[in-house]
């Protein structure tokens, strides 16, 4: 088993795809750890803002597998890809770290993602992760969030 983490987020109906995607996964993968939510502005284009939280799930999946299970997953939550990669998405879901892999490829698949260095990822991750180490820079994700000049995000309730 990998303990992988997981960056989720959604513009688009957020609370609903955000709900209904933790309970896929824990459908999945079983005990899932969640962060709390966060609001944040939209990145690369100008549209509705953000709602990010983080997630740690073990599985008996490789990387390969696991993104292509989270792509299928975004599928299911309507996600189009026909679209500019900057804007507005009814759910998006990346693997940010892989236990202590470092992967590229297939495809886009790359770990540890590079919006390990933005705040929308950094907030909730340091939320259920804060000593987990980034396998390249060596940096805890505490450390890399303190060194983050963005704003932070603002916590909100997801509801029921």
């Amino acid at each position: 088993m990998t303990r992988a983490y997981l960056s989720l987020g959604s513009n688009v109906e957020p609370e609903r795809h955000l709900r209904s995607a933790v309970a896929e996964l824990r459908a999945r993968f079983g005990d899932v750890l969640v962060s709390p939510a966060y609001r944040f502005a939209a990145v690369g284009f100008a549209g509705p803002d953000f709602i990010n939280l983080a997630a740690a799930i073990d599985t008996d999946l490789d990387a390969p597998a696991l993104d292509a299970w989270l792509h299928a997953l975004e599928d299911r939550h309507g996600r189009r890809r026909d679209v500019p990669r900057f804007s507005s998405r009814t759910l998006d879901v990346d693997i940010v770290l892989f236990g202590d892999a470092v992967v590229k490829g297939p495809g886009n698949l790359e770990i540890p993602r590079r919006e390990l260095a933005h705040a929308f990822v950094l907030q909730p991750l340091a939320d259920i992760a804060p000593d987990a180490v980034h396998p390249v820079s060596g940096k805890t994700i505490a450390e890399l969030l303190g060194a983050c000049a963005e704003p932070l995000g603002i916590a909100v309730a997801l509801g029921r």
